[in-house]
């Protein structure tokens, strides 16, 4: 499958003040997205997950490395600004706080503002946006204002209107972390059907463990390098070194982990609590077994 984003060694720096020098963010990052696939990114506060989107979105350009985005090196020193502008069209963002993203009072006049920026033809404009609402379950939302909606129904919003520009790759920076409990498992809910069913790329940017075990693929970051790259399976099969970088495991694994240590033989890449519940209890009943109180509680 074609990377839909490639990154060889990419450097970026943040400008020092008159008493500081440059702090360096990034140092030789590398990688490739497949089109199509589900990337989570996690690392701390600092470790330059946030400084990588922004780069990927050409908010920011590299100080040094190569990127190319949908098969055009942006990089290049014969980039124009047209590959640039068409870069920006396939990859687009959605932040942290849904306040930031909503400049329209009206939520069907949000979702539009993207596609009018783009001078795409009125049926076409409103085609999108109904389309977009409806991916996002904001249909009856529509005419409403979007000052009025709750933290994860803007975020619904926001979302849809990266959707209505078709972008082939969405990078959800921390976009659950303002959200409660409930919005957050509706945003993610949303996430993966784009992926799912529509092919969308995502790259989702969290701190949160169980939104990572989702996705196909875990970047973990830490100093501005990537520190640890592999499935949800393999990452949180090896808690020490999520917990060295200063890192959580979902609670699952770190459930398993312990009854590992303790005799008891629990798969780590049980992500789902009632999946792991289902396997503690077969283990428990196992090790019971072999010490001759089967059928004993």
């Amino acid at each position: 499958m074609n990377p839909i984003i490639k990154a060889e060694n990419l450097t970026f720096s943040y400008p020092g003040d008159e008493e500081s020098k440059p702090v360096r963010a990034l140092s030789g990052v590398s990688f490739e997205i497949p089109e199509g696939s589900f990337t989570a990114v996690l690392g701390h506060n600092g470790s330059g997950k946030s400084t990588l989107a922004k780069l990927l979105c050409m908010v920011n350009l590299p100080d040094s490395g190569r990127l190319w985005v949908a098969g055009r090196e942006i990089t290049s020193p014969d980039a124009t600004e047209a590959d640039i502008l068409a870069a920006r069209r396939d990859v687009g963002m959605v932040f942290q706080n849904p306040d930031n993203q909503i400049v329209a009072t009206i939520v069907e006049e949000d979702v539009a503002f993207g596609c009018e920026n783009l001078g795409l033809p009125p049926a076409e404009i409103r085609k999108r946006v109904d389309e977009a609402l409806a991916a996002v379950g904001m249909t009856e939302y529509a005419r409403k204002q979007a000052y009025n909606l709750s933290g994860g129904q803007k975020q619904r919003v926001a979302i849809a209107g990266t959707i209505a520009m078709n972008r082939r790759c969405i990078i959800f920076d921390e976009s659950t972390a303002m959200l409660d409990p409930m919005g957050r498992r509706e945003v993610m809910e949303i996430i993966r059907r784009l992926n799912r069913e529509q092919g969308v790329t995502v790259l989702l940017i969290t701190h949160h463990m169980n939104e990572a075990a989702m996705a196909d693929r875990i970047l973990v970051m830490n100093q501005g390098k990537i520190i640890l790259d592999g499935t949800p399976s393999k990452v949180f099969g090896s808690p020490d070194a999520m917990w060295k970088a200063g890192l959580d495991v979902p609670q699952t694994t770190e459930l398993a982990y312990k009854l590992r240590r303790a005799g008891i033989d629990v798969p780590l890449d049980l992500f789902d609590p009632d999946d792991c519940a289902k396997a503690v209890a077969a283990a428990v009943q196992r090790k019971m077994a072999k010490s001759g109180r089967g059928g004993k509680s």
